[in-house]
């Protein structure tokens, strides 16, 4: 049985481990296999600190940050899709 995740809102990733914030607000410190995005941390950095992150990475090639756990067929543009961008 495959096992659901959850999906950061900064790449677009969906096998997050855990949500990336709680429901009280409370981040997680799950650091994105894709991005390197780590809730509760890089998120500090000010307002709209995910769309700067992105925009970065992907400016850098998108590279994966745990390259083990990336999928064999992986696709930049769906996975984007996933959060509308």
């Amino acid at each position: 049985m495959k096992k659901a995740g959850f999906i950061c809102p900064v790449c677009g990733f969906n096998k997050l481990l855990e949500p990336p914030f709680g429901p009280s607000g409370e981040p997680s410190h799950e650091i994105c296999p894709c991005c390197g995005f780590e809730f509760g941390f890089d998120d500090i950095a000010g307002a709209s600190p995910g769309e700067n992150y992105r925009l970065q990475w992907l400016n850098a090639g998108a590279a994966w940050f745990d390259p083990a756990r990336k999928p064999k067929k992986w696709d930049l543009k769906k996975q984007l899709r996933t959060i509308g961008k």
